[in-house]
């Protein structure tokens, strides 16, 4: 990747905090064309589509986007689609980078020195070697005094083998530099119910996990990071905006069925599903995924659209 061959507009200087993260961020899929290539052109459509039904903004290379997959290449073409448009729109844009080494973490976030518009970079706990809370707690502060961008936590522990205590969450929301977390651990656990009941200042919880977004948003996170709001994208927004309200009824009502539209897109592995919803729809040129992934069934993306035309 070559970031400094892309637009040299000015960085934003003013780092985001609750209010800038707050509400609904999609993280982008990587569309790819028949002959197996980025199809940028449907990547850029998809950009503008979710920002038109009043998404946040978007997250470029996360996960759902295949990033271990993309060439250096692949990646340069998705970034620099995704920041000329959140640049056209004054979007968000959350960049995932990072790994579990702490040196090549650094370098990868250094790079970011020389994009323009990205809000934060999504970096995530240290996956496989599983150090200590105190190495990762060491890592982020190391990461974070470095970063020429706010970072944002990835928290994932059924992908890290690293459970972390609520104290130990709260000591990474308080690092200077950190001002949020991706927070994904397969449901509400006792850690989440603590640390959205005492929140470090200028720190963003965004819930993770499609399926558990409506109790989270209720507990007092600010948004999500959500994979299934590529579609009912509005019906997202409404969730995020009648719980941040007060409107507990029509929320939980809501709630409960897009849990079931996110079901239905989680039941074989992201972004299989989600894909083949979207190439149904005519939004992206085909289905493809690449491997170890591979496509999802008939059946699983014929179950999901009917959970979507339900809403």
């Amino acid at each position: 990747m070559s970031p400094a061959t892309l637009s040299p507009d000015a960085l934003s200087t003013d780092a985001p905090g609750n209010d800038t993260l707050a509400g609904i961020h999609v993280p982008l899929i990587t569309p790819f064309a028949a002959d197996g290539t980025v199809a940028a052109t449907s990547l850029e459509g998809l950009a503008h589509a979710v920002l038109d039904a009043g998404t946040r903004g978007i997250v470029a290379l996360g996960t759902t986007a295949e990033p271990a997959s993309l060439t250096a290449d692949e990646k340069h073409t998705v970034i620099e689609v995704c920041v000329r448009v959140c640049r056209e729109r004054g979007a968000t844009l959350i960049l995932g980078a990072g790994s579990h080494d702490t040196r090549a973490t650094a370098a990868a976030l250094a790079e970011l020195a020389h994009l323009p518009h990205v809000t934060a970079a999504l970096v995530p706990v240290p996956y496989f070697t599983r150090p200590q809370a105190a190495g990762v707690l060491a890592h982020f502060t190391s990461l974070a005094a470095a970063s020429p961008v706010p970072l944002i936590v990835y928290h994932v522990p059924y992908r890290t083998a690293q459970p972390l205590s609520a104290a130990c969450l709260r000591a990474l929301g308080a690092l200077p530099g950190v001002v949020g977390m991706k927070y994904a651990a397969g449901g509400v656990d006792e850690q989440a119910v603590e640390l959205l009941g005492d929140l470090p200042e200028d720190f963003a919880v965004l819930a993770g996990d499609d399926l558990f977004v409506s109790p989270l948003l209720a507990l007092g996170a600010a948004g999500g990071i959500l994979a299934s709001a590529h579609l009912a994208i509005e019906s997202f927004v409404e969730l995020a905006a009648a719980w941040h309200a007060g409107e507990a009824t029509r929320a939980r009502n809501l709630g409960h069925r897009l849990t079931a539209l996110s079901a239905a897109l989680f039941s074989e592995p992201n972004p299989t599903v989600l894909k083949g919803v979207l190439h149904a729809q005519g939004r992206i040129p085909t289905a493809d995924v690449r491997l170890p992934l591979v496509p999802a069934s008939r059946a699983t993306v014929d179950a999901a659209l009917d959970r979507l035309a339900e809403l």
